[in-house]
């Protein structure tokens, strides 16, 4: 195959990749507004089983937020399954919190210094609507001080931010076998 072609379907690839995991492609639903996160934080590198808060605020403007769905991405380990967090009936129409990884897997086995994962976190609402993504990169890194020590930025450092739920991920450990193969532990 020539250069020309490889770099063809190779962008080709991506373009649809693009448009189909894009927000752009949900849909809102006729008659109902989509939920906005409007504001969203999280340290971006800890130590493995570092206790993760992802922090975000949201709003929908028909009080009808269902769930906050949280899929994590890890270089050379693929995407998981999507963690949903179901929302509480006062807080479907506001909410303002954390959700809480225990980074540590019951899997079994560390994860490799300088590991990078990707959370991703929507909010869907009844009518199947969903939000804007909002993105959080981290890497678990060793020899970091004290990793619970940073300041939250407004509107978290308001005292009034509650847990809202877990995020259900077991990252394992993946590595690649002399032929190229690659081993979960």
């Amino acid at each position: 195959m020539s250069v020309k072609k490889i770099f063809f379907v190779v962008s080709l690839v991506l373009a649809v990749s693009f448009v189909f995991t894009s927000n752009g492609w949900t849909q809102t639903k006729p008659g109902t507004k989509a939920p906005v996160i409007t504001n969203s934080f999280a340290v971006e590198r800890g130590k493995y089983g570092y206790i993760w808060k992802i922090y975000i605020e949201a709003e929908d403007p028909d009080g009808d937020m269902l769930r906050i769905a949280s899929v994590v991405d890890m270089a050379g380990g693929g995407r998981y399954p999507t963690d949903w967090t179901y929302i509480k009936p006062q807080d479907q129409k506001h909410f303002k919190g954390f959700l809480q990884w225990n980074t540590f897997s019951s899997a079994g086995s560390d994860l490799d210094e300088w590991t990078h994962i990707t959370l991703k976190v929507s909010v869907f609402d009844k009518a199947g609507n969903e939000s804007n993504e909002v993105v959080f990169p981290f890497t678990f890194e060793s020899g970091i001080g004290n990793q619970y020590a940073y300041n939250l930025p407004a509107p978290f450092n308001q005292g009034d931010v509650k847990r809202l739920g877990y995020v259900d991920v077991n990252l394992i450990e993946t590595r690649r076998t002399a032929h190229g193969g690659i081993l979960a532990h």
